[in-house]
């Protein structure tokens, strides 16, 4: 008998101290202000596809010195093209400023298909608006803000 009031009692000591444990460190995030970082998510959808041929390549880019450069993204998606348009997402981003280029290749040979010049024989588009006059836009005309949480904006493909 005596060892299961022991028993007990060290129970209900362990239960009190981690309780106590537990306020305590919930405090200690309530005065730091310290919590979860919070990740962003960017949804990029892409209308008026010429055809739902190909798929449609997204590249992400978060400096002005990466944009658009294909190998220094910050990240890439390609999705299947659909009659009308396709959606791209991007998880666990910091909050704040991106630019996104987007290309359609129709013919899925995974190159952004030009011609004389280098002029584009498949569509391509910019975030924000952007748009191309003998070279790419700068980043902070395509640029978008991303806050906590989801940010959906809608690019409109050009040909």
């Amino acid at each position: 008998m005596r060892n299961a009031k022991r028993g007990q009692a060290m129970s209900i000591i362990r239960f009190l101290a981690l309780g106590a444990l537990g306020v305590f460190l919930a405090l200690g995030v309530f005065l730091t202000g310290a919590g979860p970082a919070v990740a962003a998510e960017l949804r990029v959808r892409v209308t008026q596809l010429r055809a739902g041929d190909g798929g449609v390549h997204f590249a992400l880019y978060a400096t002005a010195e990466s944009f658009p450069k294909k190998d220094d993204r910050y990240a890439g998606a390609e999705v299947k093209a659909k009659d009308g348009g396709a959606v791209g997402v991007f998880r666990g981003l910091a909050p704040g400023r991106y630019a996104v280029a987007v290309y359609h290749d129709e013919n899925g040979n995974g190159e952004f298909d030009q011609g004389f010049f280098g002029i584009p024989l498949e569509g391509y588009a910019f975030s924000n608006g952007a748009t191309a006059f003998f070279s790419a836009p700068g980043f902070d005309e395509a640029a978008v803000t991303v806050g906590e949480g989801v940010t959906e904006i809608t690019i409109e493909m050009a040909y």
